[in-house]
């Protein structure tokens, strides 16, 4: 299952990716936001960032206007690796050697077609398991 959740600037990027889950028919929980009126990200990111936390959903998409602020929310949550990418490669990455479990996107920043490439990247990549990609993730937590 993938939480996913933004404020008003990443509204209409994530209707599109409700739309792509559903396409693809991959289970998602949407935290908010509902609407496009002006809201505060921290509490969808933080809601999001919970859930993965928790273990009620394997991963998280997470998007503000430029993917920053939510990520910044994200990433104050203990468990959680939420990594802002701006395209696939950067997603690849971050799942074979962070294995982040939240993706953050930046609504006012791409396209839907490049960000719904993103999205598939990172779901689709699995963690490597390379033991030096295990301690630094160690390090970090």
């Amino acid at each position: 299952m993938i939480a996913i959740g933004s404020d008003h600037g990443g509204y209409d990027l994530k209707q599109s990716i409700l739309r792509h889950l559903e396409e693809r028919q991959i289970p998602y929980e949407d935290f908010g936001c509902y609407e496009k009126k002006s809201c505060d990200y921290p509490v969808y990111g933080r809601a999001v960032a919970e859930a993965v936390a928790e273990g009620r959903c394997g991963k998280g998409i997470v998007i503000c206007t430029t993917g920053i602020g939510i990520s910044i929310t994200a990433n104050k949550v203990k468990g959680v690796r939420c990594a802002l990418c701006t395209d696939p490669f950067t997603a690849k990455m971050t799942r074979l050697h962070n294995d982040a479990n939240v993706l953050a996107l930046g609504g006012g920043i791409l396209g839907e077609n490049l960000a719904l490439e993103i999205v598939d990247t990172f779901l689709d990549t699995a963690f490597s398991e390379e033991e030096k990609h295990c301690r630094r993730i160690g390090m970090i937590e």
